[in-house]
């Protein structure tokens, strides 16, 4: 990718080398936080509606692909970039989906409440936290 915008130097001190480091590791940082709040809402039969949860509904999923976009940057192939949008629409929104079917048929109202408040997989900042108070 350096090569290719006519860049020179040491390529693993380049920004392009950094970005891609830190999507791939910003990516595992959020899949962590997020399986460790689902572990723990699931152990009490509860709904994860905290820390990452409480700006995306789906962070474990947004993780995955935050990885897949750091890998995206370090291999930009034609191959990687068309399997990329494929496997982002087919497994992880289609995977979302099924899943808040059946946490709407576990809790009902409460859930539905939870997606009309927080957004899917683009988190909403700013007033969010005033609007709900």
């Amino acid at each position: 990718m350096v090569t290719l915008l006519g860049l020179h130097g040491d390529p693993h001190l380049s920004v392009f080398h950094i970005l891609r480091i830190a999507t791939i590791f910003g990516g595992f940082i959020l899949l962590s936080a997020a399986w460790n709040v689902l572990y723990k809402a699931q152990s009490r039969h509860t709904m994860a509606t905290t820390d990452v949860y409480e700006y995306v509904r789906h962070p474990q999923y947004v993780g995955f692909i935050v990885i897949m976009l750091g890998f995206l940057l370090q291999w930009p192939t034609l191959l990687t970039l068309l399997m990329f949008p494929a496997l982002v629409v087919m497994m992880y929104v289609r995977l979302a989906r099924l899943e808040e079917r059946e946490a709407i048929a576990e809790f009902g109202d409460a859930y539905r409440a939870y997606m009309d408040w927080v957004p899917g997989f683009i988190p909403r900042f700013g007033s969010q936290g005033d609007a709900h108070a």
